[in-house]
């Protein structure tokens, strides 16, 4: 097992498809990396040398801002736009959808379960 950014990468996955497994990095970015890092984009992550994960290790920690802090640094910008009192805060602190979605119908997701209206029935 590999563990890379404090993530158990799978080891039977591609090396850029083990990488995607880590939160903030997507498809885009493993592939930068592994080019970066001079990995074949063929290779399976058991086939990698020590050497090799240390080298990914080592470039995914000077350059990108995962896992813990990036989960972090989310939170602490919908903190701050709900102190503020803007727009997208207010929509955050009431629980619905932020992004300019329609609610009068759907939004179950954000909204939970549909709750009955006495004498609503027509």
């Amino acid at each position: 097992m590999a563990r890379i950014a404090g993530v158990n990468i799978p080891t039977g996955k591609r090396v850029p498809v083990a990488l995607t497994y880590i939160h903030g990095i997507g498809p885009a970015a493993a592939a930068a990396i592994c080019e970066a890092v001079n990995v074949d984009t063929a290779r399976r992550v058991n086939e990698l040398s020590d050497a090799e994960v240390l080298s990914i290790r080592e470039h995914i920690d000077a350059n990108y801002t995962v896992e813990g802090d990036l989960r972090r640094d989310v939170q602490m910008n919908i903190k701050r736009m709900m102190d503020l009192g803007s727009y997208r805060g207010l929509r955050h602190r009431r629980n619905l959808p932020v992004r300019g979605q329609r609610t009068h119908t759907n939004a179950r997701t954000r909204k939970g379960p549909a709750k009955a209206i006495a004498g609503k029935k027509k």
